[in-house]
């Protein structure tokens, strides 16, 4: 992948990271409740399942690392695209582990309210965040391999103290005062 990657690998990132963290904020399993309607007022007030905070959490994670490695530049734009493989591959491995915890949690809440062999399912919502999960690793886990290639922001974009370290300590020509005063400058500060 060459500097041309730069851009698709980032909207993918981003789009795959924006996909993650909401998948982790919706209803990962459900039940069929028309195999037990006698007993369907009993389980109504369960809220079939819980999001997985972990996930969404760690989605926003990998989101604001990508927006750290849009402005930064050199090893720490590195270490933040480590970063970012890093709450990546945990949002993937908090999807994997809430596959079967989600399940088990709602099967034991069904049975505190006496639904036992109930038919408990996945949501799509559950599956969109799990391949936008393994889309947002692979991405980030890319990310650190090829950020020292990618092109970065100009000092232009620098903090004004910064500026004062990158330029030449030489008296500024007549040329230069000039066009400081049309440019609404004082030089006389």
């Amino acid at each position: 992948m060459s500097r041309s990657g730069f851009a698709p690998l980032v909207v993918l990132g981003l789009a795959s990271g924006v996909g993650a963290a909401v998948g982790g904020n919706q209803l990962w399993v459900t039940f069929d409740a028309d195999e037990q309607q006698d007993s369907w007022g009993m389980a109504s007030g369960l809220s079939e399942s819980p999001s997985v905070p972990l996930a969404t959490a760690l989605g926003l994670v990998v989101l604001a690392c990508w927006g750290v490695v849009l402005v930064s530049r050199g090893r720490p734009r590195r270490a933040v695209a480590a970063l970012g493989a890093l709450a990546a591959v945990g949002t993937l491995a908090a999807y994997v582990v809430g596959f079967f915890a989600a399940a088990r949690d709602l099967e034991d809440d069904l049975a505190g309210v006496g639904l036992t062999g109930v038919d408990v399912d996945h949501t799509r919502w559950f599956w969109f965040g799990l391949a936008c999960a393994l889309v947002s690793a692979v991405a980030a886990v890319l990310a650190v391999r090829l950020v020292p290639r990618w092109p970065e922001m100009g000092t232009r974009y620098d903090a004004p103290g910064d500026q004062a370290r990158h330029e030449p300590a030489a008296e500024p020509s007549n040329l230069d005062l000039w066009k400081a005063l049309d440019e609404g400058d004082d030089p006389t500060r």
